[in-house]
């Protein structure tokens, strides 16, 4: 299959770097010239995913036309704020490309800007292919290194078009499941990276192994209620784009999440944090969108409304903790 990668970020480039291993063609779009160039000349991507070499039938394109001209397929591998961007130049691009079946999002966030789900925006500004997301536990250099993964694509479409891409996508170290509720695996890419974040607070604070393992438990039981009520299944929150999302993110030394809320809880102020990155931190935007909805909704996520407190009210995280196990005792399963 021909397919075509927009956004060369760690995720992007690894995927890129699958896909080839499958023998597929696969043309990787960076957002800057000077990315790209770099990348094509040294055979790496030093910015987000250095010391991992590109295959030489990787290519590394500097233009988007050309690169969608054969696409069947085209990944969104951006942070969410750059979905609209990625519509943008792609829609000017649209006319070249006449194998073009499906679009699918890598992104783990909503757009700040509209509130919206990545695939909303992307079946929104361009009308009339097949759409989906791909997500899961996947730490972009052990999917590069070829270490074993496990993700979910989910498509809106009948599972006969599906097939094709799941197949593709699928190899011998990256098992591709398939399921048709988008929403709740967006929901779960999403609603991960706000728990994450509290965990690594838990972390930051030394709360202990008991204090995280109740943190974990009662942030998956908040996920199902607040995905459930936003339009996701149940038991997708309890598969690879949930559960397993949530465990990986919340427990990897790698995670971008867990690691901006343990330096937040030893001090450092979010805005701080965020102003002086140059990855992006899903969760401290993911959170201030779902709060938008949860207030509007009037769903109950006390931990996602304290990680808010955190975040953008400058709440002393210990206050935190204090408040939360202060709450009226209730059942188990409320």
């Amino acid at each position: 299959m021909n397919i075509c990668i927009v956004g060369a970020g760690a995720w992007g480039t690894s995927m890129a770097i699958h896909l080839v291993r499958q023998k597929h063609t696969v043309t990787l779009v960076p957002r800057r010239m000077e990315q790209a160039m770099g990348m094509a000349s040294s055979r790496e991507n030093k910015d987000y995913l250095p010391g991992v070499p590109l295959d030489a039938n990787l290519q590394i394109a500097s233009e988007l036309k050309p690169a969608i001209m054969e696409a069947e397929a085209v990944l969104f591998a951006c942070p969410s704020q750059g979905i609209l961007y990625w519509c943008s130049q792609l829609k000017s691009a649209f006319s070249s490309a006449k194998r073009l079946r499906y679009l699918v999002t890598l992104c783990k966030g909503l757009e700040q800007s509209t509130l919206q789900y990545p695939v909303d925006l992307v079946q929104e500004q361009l009308p009339g292919y097949q759409y989906g997301v791909l997500s899961g536990p996947n730490y972009a250099r052990e999917v590069a290194e070829g270490q074993p993964t496990a993700t979910v694509l989910a498509m809106n479409a009948p599972e006969e078009e599906v097939f094709p891409l799941q197949q593709a996508i699928n190899g011998s170290n990256l098992r591709v499941y398939r399921s048709e509720d988008v929403r709740g695996v967006e929901l779960g890419g999403c609603l991960k990276n706000i728990y994450a974040i509290g965990a690594g607070l838990c972390d930051g604070l030394e709360l202990g192994d008991n204090a995280k393992a109740a943190f974990l438990t009662r942030s998956l039981r908040e996920m199902v209620r607040v995905g459930m009520h936003l339009g996701g299944e149940q038991e997708t929150f309890y598969g690879l784009s949930g559960f397993g999302d949530l465990i990986a993110t919340c427990e990897g030394s790698w995670s971008r999440n867990r690691t901006f809320g343990e330096a937040i809880a030893r001090g450092r102020s979010a805005s701080s944090l965020i102003a002086h990155r140059k990855t992006v931190v899903e969760g401290y935007w993911a959170t201030a969108c779902f709060s938008i909805k949860c207030r509007k909704e009037g769903i109950e996520a006390p931990i996602l409304n304290e990680v808010y407190s955190i975040l953008y009210e400058a709440k002393n995280p210990i206050d935190v903790v204090k408040a939360l196990m202060a709450r009226p005792p209730k059942p188990e399963n409320a």
